[in-house]
């Protein structure tokens, strides 16, 4: 495609100590906005007449391209379909979220200050206070984390769940579908096939607990006093340690923020007496009840067949706010996971603990190799297989690769009436037409 330009430009003459204006012509092919390099050159002859003068020429010129965006690349958009989660190998450590290169260098930037005796500088909340405009968010996500666990209790009783007795595969429909995927220990019997059993809540969503502290900055946890503590989801004592008080977890709440130099805390007001409130709280205490999933489908009974699209989108839209809000509060918040089983704790360093059995553990004595937590190890998706006719004929393992994929959540509140949000609908391929197995083999 050509393109006409007029550039205009105003020369100077020493000699004759006058300007003039030019404006001069020239085409130029239309390059791909494609190109990495936002900057081009072009190039046009013009002559310009300087007094009684003429002047002819070849000048360069520098343009800018403007930024534009490919057809899958835009903000807002996703693209039609997405690839399936990939499914990491035990036997090696998790990949770190923050490249190790970043860290050396983090790290050699404290060294460099400690080794000049200069403090650390800390913001909240990495110097023990709360940030106050975060506060506000974790009640939100504490709110939508109890409207969650009441909605998928009260949604379990319509729609039908199944797990594996043998691994970890979770299934939402009338019944369990044939891919032969199964690695439990026993699954060569089956030939792959999956063992299903009747579900529950914690098939859908995943408990991931932490240790409850009151003091993160005080003493680290030992394999010897881990029963001193309590274990409580992951998600709430992250809002509790962002601003959320609940009388029967107690968190220390900080006026004067502590001092580090490189690694060392030379300030931290003093240790605290931590209370105990986990022997002298009720179990059955409703407060704190209707934080955990245990229990939760005997609590919340049969809803009405009008009801249940309203729960369902309701449950929606609470699993949206839980994992937006967590995004949010890890940004700024420190979050701990085991680089090789599923541990994480909530503070600004891992506990000690003596209680990793995944690949290598016998190096490490039993202790978890910390580094930082993303979002889905603090609030996992648990992705399962989409079914487009729950009450169809099972899945097989010969149409594998036509099916899609969506969180536990996602996918049960869909097929109880909910809107599926459109970040979702990628991956799990909803325009794609589930062929028959004999027209399966007769495409290329």
């Amino acid at each position: 495609m050509l393109q006409t330009l007029s550039t205009a430009s105003s020369l100077w003459n020493p000699s004759q100590r006058s300007a003039c204006l030019e404006i001069v012509e020239f085409q130029r092919s239309q390059l791909s906005s494609l190109s990495p390099c936002p900057f081009y050159l072009k190039f046009g002859s013009k002559s310009v007449q300087k007094g009684r003068a003429l002047v002819s020429g070849t000048f360069p010129y520098a343009c800018q391209r403007p930024k534009q965006y490919p057809a899958s690349k835009k903000p807002g958009e996703y693209p039609q379909n997405m690839d399936l989660p990939p499914v990491l190998p035990k036997k090696k450590k998790k990949p770190y979220p923050i490249p190790f290169k970043e860290i050396q260098k983090a790290a050699r930037k404290d060294k460099k200050l400690a080794e000049r005796g200069v403090e650390k500088p800390l913001q909240p909340p990495k110097n023990g206070l709360l940030v106050p405009e975060l506060i506000p968010v974790a009640y939100e996500v504490l709110d939508a984390w109890k409207l969650l666990i009441k909605g998928l209790a009260q949604l379990l009783h319509v729609i039908p769940v199944y797990g594996c007795s043998d691994c970890s595969e979770v299934h939402v429909a009338h019944s369990g579908h044939n891919i032969q995927d199964c690695k439990g220990p026993r699954s060569s019997k089956r030939r792959g096939l999956h063992s299903w059993v009747k579900g529950s809540i914690n098939d859908i969503l995943i408990p991931i607990e932490s240790y409850h502290l009151y003091d993160p900055f005080g003493r680290r946890i030992k394999h010897e006093t881990r029963f001193d503590y309590d274990r409580i989801p992951a998600v709430v004592e992250l809002c509790i340690q962002a601003g959320v008080d609940i009388p029967e977890y107690p968190s220390r709440r900080r006026t004067n923020p502590i001092r580090m130099i490189g690694k060392k805390i030379i300030d931290r007001g003093g240790y605290v007496e931590e209370p105990k409130p986990w022997r002298a709280v009720d179990p059955s205490s409703s407060s704190i009840i209707d934080l955990d999933t245990c229990g939760a489908c005997e609590r919340f009974p049969l809803p009405s067949p009008e009801d249940v699209p309203i729960i369902a989108q309701e449950t929606m839209n609470a699993h949206e706010t839980v994992q937006t809000g967590v995004t949010k509060l890890m940004k700024k918040y420190t979050v701990k996971a085991c680089g090789y089983c599923s541990e994480v704790h909530v503070g600004p360093w891992g506990h000690n603990a003596k209680l990793c059995g995944e690949f290598k553990h016998q190096w490490r004595d039993g202790k978890h190799g910390w580094q930082d937590a993303t979002v889905s190890e603090v609030f996992p998706p648990n992705y399962v297989w989409h079914v487009q006719d729950p009450k169809g004929p099972p899945m097989r393992s010969a149409l594998k690769r036509y099916y899609g994929k969506a969180p536990a959540v996602v996918e049960l509140c869909m097929q109880a009436g909910a809107q599926v949000p459109r970040r979702y609908k990628p991956m799990m391929r909803l325009d794609i037409i589930v062929p028959e197995s004999e027209e399966a083999s007769l495409v290329a």
